[in-house]
């Protein structure tokens, strides 16, 4: 599909990004384009905002190929910036406020950023981050307050692909939960093929209201939410944070009619209507939910249908393909947790253990290709070549199977757990106590002992939950087979997780490894 198929046939078509911007701006210059709390900006004023940016950004000394690190959390000054830096070519790099101070230092220090802007007055994160960088606070006219750190006079721009469209249109830190941050460059073609996509499958016009709280620094809230929007002229409610009771009004009093979030955001309503003891949520101009980012777990997707009554629909994607690699279609709707057919335009296999593609129905490690594959890791050639071989295939190291041409994701290769020689997928057992009610959300991970692994699981119970460790055993005990059931569970009031819920069990597994060592000391 072209980008000209989603603008009507129109004869512009873009090649940056903030292109689309332009185009709706000559279209329909009134149209509602962006909204906040604070205010809202028609198509006219945004262009006007990014336009008035750009020349900005260049009397701050902003270069071609300078790298932009903007933190922050969503809000006007955030996609202003973020399409005023590609306009004039330089590379926005965005990193989102509620990272630690020593995730924002090695982002800055390994991307070489000639400036970093932060977004005060939308976060107070943002605010923490520019006092301690010695930034320059300043009020400007429809962006609140800005935080402007330093020049960086030892940056040195990036050369400038001849073909604009492969130019980098963002640099996104992978959330680091198996290693450390890589800096994935995606380009404009990247980002515009998979903001075309997004828009067809859900048929998005310009009469939509999207409501933006997944993060822009991160892949699917950049190209599924924020350029998928202004691609169809729609209109965009963004906020920083989730909080269900504003959400709730939102959805009332302005008529979404998309909200898409990640299944921490489903979960948060599901406790925010028992505590209200609401059995129902209506909204008449809703027409698609959707869940990306994380597993979803059937105890969450059955509780939202029942509550919102309609389908909550699924995705999946990583940060390195733009992001979204499956989703389920709105005219077939899935009762299952699989994440649908692939996405228009890419290629999937799945390779087994013995570097052969498997059979129909077979679990195998999940490659992708398409126009969709970053360009490359920044100033990582060899975990580039390690990630994307010679034919153009990215290496997901998911492992999942096709059902009926739907896949299902099973698990990660290195979260496989190997228990007696059986396979454990951790998503199948977490599935198992996710539906626990007393649950809110579960992690499993293996742990090496006497030469094979166990199965541990962390359960973080509803607050002020009776649940016990015994309790969640007998439970999964009616539901596991016995080689899959955790020989320990740990209970924990909370779990270590990413800016988009997703969480780290790198972190778990630190933890689980620090409870042996205080149980078997070495001696």
């Amino acid at each position: 599909m072209t980008i000209n198929a989603v603008l009507d046939n129109s004869a512009a078509s873009p090649t940056r990004i903030n292109d689309v911007v332009e185009l709706w701006a000559e279209r329909s210059p009134d149209h509602i384009a962006l909204v906040e709390n604070s205010g809202s900006w028609t198509y006219r004023q945004l262009a006007s905002a990014i336009s008035d940016t750009q020349a900005w950004l260049q009397r701050l000394g902003v270069r071609p190929g300078d790298r932009v690190m903007i933190v922050g959390e969503n809000c006007r000054a955030f996609v202003t910036i973020l399409f005023a830096a590609t306009g004039i070519d330089a590379w926005p790099v965005l990193v989102n406020a509620r990272l630690s101070s020593r995730e924002i230092d090695e982002i800055r220090n390994h991307s070489g950023a000639g400036r970093v802007f932060y977004t005060i007055s939308a976060s107070q994160q943002a605010a923490d981050h520019a006092k301690r960088d010695s930034a320059l606070v300043k009020e400007l006219e429809g962006f609140g307050t800005i935080g402007i750190g330093p020049l960086n006079e030892n940056a040195e721009p990036e050369p400038l692909e001849t073909d604009v469209v492969n130019r980098v249109a963002a640099l996104i830190y992978t959330s680091g939960t198996t290693g450390l941050p890589k800096g994935v460059m995606l380009t404009h073609r990247n980002l515009l093929f998979m903001a075309a996509g997004s828009v067809r499958i859900r048929s998005v016009t310009s009469n939509d209201r999207l409501y933006g709280v997944l993060p822009m620094s991160h892949a699917v809230g950049l190209s599924v939410v924020l350029l998928g929007s202004f691609l169809a002229g729609a209109s965009l409610y963004v906020v920083p944070r989730f909080d269900p009771m504003s959400a709730r009004v939102t959805l009332e009093k302005d008529g979404i009619t998309l909200l898409l979030g990640a299944p921490a955001i489903f979960s948060q309503l599901l406790q925010y209507a028992k505590l209200r003891k609401i059995s129902c949520l209506k909204f008449p101009a809703l027409r698609i939910i959707s869940s990306s980012g994380a597993p979803l777990d059937p105890a969450t997707k059955a509780g939202i249908e029942a509550l919102f009554g309609m389908v909550l629909h699924n995705g999946y994607g990583v940060t390195e393909c733009s992001p979204t690699i499956a989703l389920t279609r709105p005219e077939r709707p899935r009762t299952d947790t699989s994440i649908g057919p692939p996405f228009p335009g890419i290629e999937i296999k799945l390779i087994g253990s013995d570097g052969h593609e498997v059979s129909s129905g077979e679990v195998g490690e999940l490659r992708v290709r398409g126009p969709n594959i970053m360009k490359g890791y920044y100033h990582a050639p060899e975990e580039t070549a390690r990630a994307i071989d010679a034919e153009g295939w990215f290496n997901t190291r998911d492992l999942a199977r096709v059902d009926d041409g739907n896949l299902i994701i099973v698990g990660r290769t290195r979260d496989l757990i190997v228990h007696r020689g059986f396979n454990v997928y951790p998503a199948e057992v977490e599935a198992v106590l996710n539906a626990h009610p007393a649950v809110v959300q579960s992690a499993v991970i293996g742990q090496s002992v006497g030469g094979d692994e166990e199965v541990i699981a962390f359960v973080q119970p509803l607050p002020d939950s009776a649940l016990t460790a015994v309790d969640l055993a007998e439970y999964a005990a009616l539901h596991l087979a016995q080689y899959k059931r955790p020989s320990q569970i740990l209970l924990v009031p909370s779990m270590p997780v990413t800016p988009t819920g997703k969480v780290v069990k790198g972190e778990l597994r630190r933890l689980a490894a620090n409870r042996e060592e205080m149980a078997h000391p070495r001696r």
